[in-house]
C-alpha cells in the first residue's frame, strides 16, 4: 500500500478529469497481482476446460469419468486438467489406482464458479455447493 501512495505521489496526471482518481490508484494492486488474476482467468479460455471447470463445480470425479461425459479422451482431460490444478482451481485426491478431482475451495475458485453459474444462469444442482457463498 505504501509503495502506491508513493508511485502515485510522484506521478502527474495529463488531465485529472475524476479526482477520485488519485485516491483509487493508491489502492490499486501491484502489477504482479494482475498478472496471477489474468493467469486464473485464462483458464477460461478453452471451451473444453471450462466444461471440466464446470463440471467439477458440481461433482468429483476421475479422468476416465470426465472424458466419456465430455467425448473427449483421456490424454486432452489430463492435459487440461494439468493447467487447472497448476491454477490452483481443482484439487486431486488419490482413491486406489485413480485420482478424483474436483474443485478447489479457494476464493478464486468459487468466484470462477459463480461467475460461470451466471454466464450460464442456471443453479447449481449440487446440494453441497452453494454459489451464493
Amino acid at each position: 500500500m505504501e509503495a502506491a501512495r508513493e508511485r502515485t505521489s510522484k506521478m502527474k496526471l495529463p488531465h485529472n478529469h475524476d479526482k477520485n482518481l488519485e485516491s483509487v490508484l493508491e489502492r490499486m494492486p501491484e502489477g504482479e497481482k494482475f498478472l496471477e488474476a489474468a493467469s486464473v482467468f485464462s483458464q477460461l479460455g478453452d471451451g473444453t476446460r471450462l466444461k471440466i471447470l464446470w463440471l467439477l463445480c458440481h461433482s468429483r470425479e476421475c479422468v476416465s469419468d470426465i472424458a466419456a461425459a465430455l467425448g473427449v479422451s483421456k490424454a486432452v482431460v489430463s492435459h487440461h486438467l494439468q493447467l487447472l490444478k497448476m491454477s490452483g482451481l481443482v484439487t486431486g485426491t488419490r482413491a486406489g489406482q485413480e485420482i478424483h478431482y474436483s474443485l478447489s475451495d479457494t476464493q478464486e475458485a468459487k468466484l470462477l464458479h459463480k461467475t460461470i453459474e451466471a454466464m450460464f444462469k442456471i443453479t447449481c444442482p449440487s446440494p453441497n455447493i452453494d454459489p451464493e457463498n
